[in-house]
């Protein structure tokens, strides 16, 4: 079978770079997009001598012109803390930069995916969330332009589904944590291993009693390949997630216990708009790809604490950078 040619937008981020590597590793060439507004060139710098790998600095909100097989639509900033920093690019990012793909898929005929996120369901009503609910989402909150954004892409792919027939694929990608995850992206995992590994207070907004799913990064890269690999009939959007459900002050515990720090657990207001609850009703994964999250959080856990360890040691300015 012959080797395909991937494209990946937003390779150099947390979850790109991964994805580029396990595409390599299978034999593939890619082609690896991103304008380093929130990546790094640290995430793939290892693959730069790789024949099959090329990197290309670009925005996706301009077009591009290539000759692919597939496309992952990974391009946007995924914390708050970055998506809020510059809110209309952050809503380009997601309508531009899908019209774009989608119009290079389109001319191709190629697969694309799009790398949407739980976040567009807001602060939901039911609980856990399933990919028929609509969502309580705020069109002009603090949020807004990253969660309405990843909705009008989600409206653009189908668009071009029903007018086009093109092979689209949506995954709805739930809390994510693991290695490469940027030091100060503001998410709670990153934000407690920092903390506890410099023997900081450990913030938690609100009562703490918020919970989250946490999903490794491995299992959601499996996830997304499995997704991609699904016959054409198979659009998404999916739910990819670990439906293991712990509170904040939980996951605060825990990351203190991994770390053997000497960290105080410390309460802020919670801010604007953030979920009470987050977990995915993950049964259509299994059904549909025959998939499930399977690295425990203590595990995940003990390998992101050991890649941050490493960070500050060897890069203690970038653990500083924004």
């Amino acid at each position: 079978m012959k080797n395909k040619t991937i494209l990946v937008t937003g390779g150099g981020g947390f979850l790109g770079s991964h994805l580029c590597e396990r595409l390599l590793e299978e034999g593939n060439d890619v082609i690896c997009v991103d304008n380093f507004y929130t990546g790094s060139k640290r995430n793939i710098r290892h693959l730069l001598d790789n024949p099959k790998f090329e990197l290309i600095r670009h925005d996706v909100t301009f077009p591009l012109y290539l000759e692919v097989d597939e496309i992952y639509n990974m391009a946007c900033p995924a914390s708050p803390i970055h998506y809020q920093r510059d809110p209309v690019q952050t809503v380009k990012t997601c309508v531009h930069g899908a019209i774009n793909m989608l119009g290079l898929a389109k001319r191709l005929g190629a697969k694309v995916l799009q790398a949407s996120t739980s976040e567009v369901y807001g602060d939901p009503d039911i609980h856990p969330q399933v990919e028929e609910y609509w969502g309580n989402v705020n069109p002009v909150g603090l949020r807004s332009c990253y969660d309405e954004g990843k909705r009008c892409a989600e409206t653009l792919f189908h668009a071009y589904r029903l007018q086009c027939n093109l092979p689209i694929k949506i995954v709805r990608i739930f809390n994510t944590y693991g290695p490469r995850m940027h030091p100060n992206d503001g998410r709670v995992v990153s934000n407690f291993i920092l903390q506890a590994l410099q023997d900081e207070d450990i913030t938690i907004y609100g009562s703490g009693d918020q919970t989250r799913s946490f999903c490794y990064r491995d299992d959601l890269i499996e996830a997304m390949i499995r997704m991609m690999a699904t016959p054409d009939g198979v659009t998404g959007p999916v739910n990819i997630g670990n439906p293991t459900e712990f509170t904040i002050l939980e996951l605060a515990e825990l990351v203190i216990e991994l770390t053997g720090s000497r960290s105080k657990i410390v309460r802020l207001p919670l801010p604007s708009d953030d979920p009470k609850q987050r977990r995915p009703d993950a049964s259509k994964a299994r059904k549909l790809l025959d998939w499930q999250a399977t690295t425990p959080l203590r595990e995940g856990l003990a390998r992101t604490i050991d890649y941050f360890d490493r960070l500050l040691k060897e890069d203690p300015e970038f653990c500083r950078s924004k």
